[in-house]
């Protein structure tokens, strides 16, 4: 050890040709997860599941059209990608409708989530 670094072995020289395999990650994680990632990879979208997080009820959609300023149809666009991907659910009153998270979101996502937005 020099200082307090630890000096790593190199690894064996390697024949041409012959590879190691790769630790191994289930595909349908990784699709699952990457599904998710494109969801929220919209700042428009993030903002508003951020809202959804933080909020103590659901929000109305009249609500997240003053705020973020944007169309209905674009909020609405919006909104059916985070239902598609099961982060949000909604309940019509009366013209309105209003949006919440997904309680029954999986443990992995809630906690991804979290760190996000915290």
């Amino acid at each position: 050890m020099i200082g307090s670094m630890a000096i790593r072995e190199l690894p064996v020289l390697r024949e041409r040709g012959a590879c190691c395999e790769l630790p191994v990650v289930k595909e349908s994680w990784a699709n699952q997860t990457s599904e998710l990632m494109k969801v929220l990879a919209d700042p428009t979208r993030l903002t508003m599941l951020a809202s959804l997080w933080k909020a103590g009820a659901p929000i109305c959609i009249c609500d997240f059209t003053a705020s973020l300023e944007l169309g209905q149809p674009t909020i609405s666009h919006h909104m059916a990608k985070l239902k598609a991907a099961g982060l949000v659910n909604s309940e019509k009153r009366g013209i309105w409708i209003y949006y919440r998270l997904n309680e029954k979101l999986a443990p992995s996502t809630r906690r991804l989530l979290g760190q996000l937005i915290r």
